[in-house]
């Protein structure tokens, strides 16, 4: 049985403006020390990284940018073998029989969204074998690495540094839930960024956040002129008030926030962040579907299992072609998904009946208005998400920041612009795709930048207390071992709301007893909820996501032993520090997300 955190009070409050100056003139020092920023943006589609160099972070060479392919391979042995556009280029060379047995991932990061994450969670290659989810990330983010740190020592031969000189900026989501971004710490450290998972010289930054930031100083001539007249309108103004839409269009998330410009130049977050799967690669998931659909599960499942290296080279195509502004695409044919249609009857036969697609000598013609439809039901969803943005009661939005890969996409922009138009401005940076890791520098800059951020959940702890029978369900009863008191366990002791706004100094404190004399650990689990009304960890939509367990090691004062938690949930990860009032045991706390 658990040793129960439960107990016979709780406050809570926020900490004074003195503690808090503090913990600013802490963050703020360690920050300087860092001579070294790396920001990596590990996207679905693609993966980049940029630095700054200078102990103020003044010298930043936000030019000197990478960004390849977010593919890896592995071969038979389970061996890392390359990353980016050279695992690309390696795979797509290599005959059926051998890509048969090697391990290609692509589009893997959307598996973080997608699946409940564990600690054993395993990820599937594009031929269905897996591999530890942990190995393949690692992997990624460990080239990445070497790669940002090579190119550092290339381009400033004269510095100097240590790991302890180096800051990583690795961006993620906002849509992530906490078990995501404890996982992408724990890949992180297995890359050899850091060697402590609690180490600050991490710092996670949500991707539209970052974006933001870099879009916020750029001038007008750094925003894609579309629909306008006069260079004052293609700027990000800096009014204090300002309020806009970041829509985050990836490869395999759209995040969108709101963010509002405060009178020292900082942001408020004014909605938590929302979005969905309809990134770029949805519309290559509606490709192959068609594709499926037009030779026939039998020919297309043969083919995917023979010869997944031949159809990544013709989805490599679709995916450059697919972005063609009103013209019709052609994508050639492989020469052993011919073979294996041809079989079945006459190749050119299959596109008979088919609406704006055609057999046209070895090639697969699409109409323009056929390859259109392949980003409907993605646009439809971005644009509906945005209007029930827009339709919340006094939000009075200035303007719409378009950014990431998928924001390059004349089809997208147009569909936005459509729509909103008339209650606002669009605006798309020129360098899209490379706006989240430059932004992502400034963050790592000044994490405070982002002055509050909205609670997407309600989040609490399991708790006990006295036995109240006109409260307290009667099933929920146990008694300490002395036999002496009654408690009803498994409260929900709630520490914020969902919807509340939480400044990033704020820290909540919060005050616990053990329940039995001889306990010498409290074990915290933490639940979270959309539901306002929850009271029992058992109720319904009220979900485990997290645990951590602190030593209580001297009991000499039985029950009367305070434990004081303090927990930050204004920053891009819950943090969370446990003090034993009687023993002193005391530290920041990893809150454990991922759950086995």
């Amino acid at each position: 049985m658990r040793s129960q955190c439960a107990v016979h009070r709780v406050n809570k409050r926020e900490q004074n403006s003195a503690n808090t100056g503090l913990e600013h003139q802490r963050r703020t020092a360690n920050m300087s020390a860092s001579y070294l920023l790396i920001a990596v943006d590990f996207g679905t589609a693609y993966s980049g990284y940029c630095f700054s160099v200078d102990a103020n972070h003044e010298a930043t060479l936000t030019n000197k940018t990478y960004q390849t392919d977010t593919v890896v391979l592995f071969n038979e042995n389970q061996e890392f073998v390359e990353f980016g556009e050279n695992a690309l280029a390696v795979y797509t060379k290599m005959q059926s029989s051998q890509a048969c047995r090697f391990y290609f991932f692509q589009n893997f990061k959307m598996e973080l969204y997608t699946q409940n994450i564990t600690e054993n969670l395993m990820i599937s290659a594009k031929d269905g074998k897996q591999l530890p989810a942990i190995k393949v990330f690692s992997e990624s983010l460990h080239y990445l690495k070497e790669h940002a740190l090579s190119t550092v020592k290339a381009n400033v031969p004269d510095f100097q540094f240590v790991p302890q000189d180096i800051t990583w900026v690795l961006t993620v989501p906002a849509i992530w839930n906490n078990a995501a971004k404890e996982f992408m710490r724990r890949a992180a450290k297995e890359a050899g960024l850091i060697e402590d998972i609690l180490s600050e010289n991490l710092i996670l930054a949500l991707e539209p956040e970052a974006a933001s930031l870099w879009c916020k100083q750029l001038p007008s001539t750094g925003f894609i002129k579309e629909h306008l007249e006069g260079s004052d309108e293609l700027k990000v103004q800096q009014q204090p008030g300002t309020r806009y839409v970041v829509v985050d269009c990836g490869g395999g998330t759209v995040d969108i926030t709101v963010h509002e410009v405060l009178e020292d130049g900082s942001l408020n977050e004014l909605q938590k962040a929302s979005g969905g799967g309809w990134g770029s690669f949805s519309v290559d998931e509606k490709f192959q579907n068609f594709l499926r659909e037009l030779f026939g599960p039998v020919v297309w499942d043969i083919y995917e299992l023979e010869y997944p290296s031949e159809l990544q080279k013709m989805m490599h195509n679709f995916s450059i072609q697919k972005c063609t502004e009103n013209n019709d695409i052609y994508i050639i044919c492989p020469y052993n998904l011919a073979k294996l249609a041809s079989a079945v009857q006459e190749i050119s036969s299959f596109f008979n009946q088919v609406e704006g697609v055609y057999w046209n000598e070895g090639n697969i013609k699409l109409t323009y208005s056929k390859l259109a439809s392949f980003f409907d039901e993605s646009i439809k969803n971005i644009v509906r998400m945005i209007k029930e943005i827009l339709d919340t009661p006094d939000i009075n939005i200035n303007f719409i920041l378009l950014v990431g890969g998928y924001a390059s996409n004349g089809r997208l922009r147009e569909a936005v612009r459509k729509e909103f138009s008339s209650q606002c401005k669009i605006l798309c940076p020129c360098e899209s795709q490379q706006a989240t890791a430059k932004g992502a520098i400034m963050f790592g800059t000044d994490p405070k930048i982002i002055r509050s951020r909205v609670s997407p959940m309600t989040y609490g702890v399991s708790v006990c207390k006295p036995f109240d029978p006109n409260k307290h369900n009667p099933n929920m009863i146990s008694v300490n071992k002395t036999g002496g008191d009654c408690y009803c366990t498994g409260l929900f002791q709630r520490l914020v709301e969902k919807g509340q706004p939480v400044n990033c100094d704020d820290v909540s404190e919060f005050m616990f007893f053990p329940v039995d004399v001889d306990q010498t650990e409290a074990c915290f689990d933490f639940f979270a909820t959309d539901q306002s009304d929850a009271m029992y960890i058992n109720d319904p939509g009220v979900q485990k996501v997290g645990s951590f367990v602190l030593p209580m090691p001297d009991i000499t004062l039985g029950r009367y032993r305070g434990i004081k938690m303090e927990v930050r949930f204004g920053l891009t990860e819950i943090k969370a520090n446990a003090t034993d009032l009687s023993s002193g045991e005391s530290g920041k706390t990893e809150i454990k997300f991922i759950l086995k």
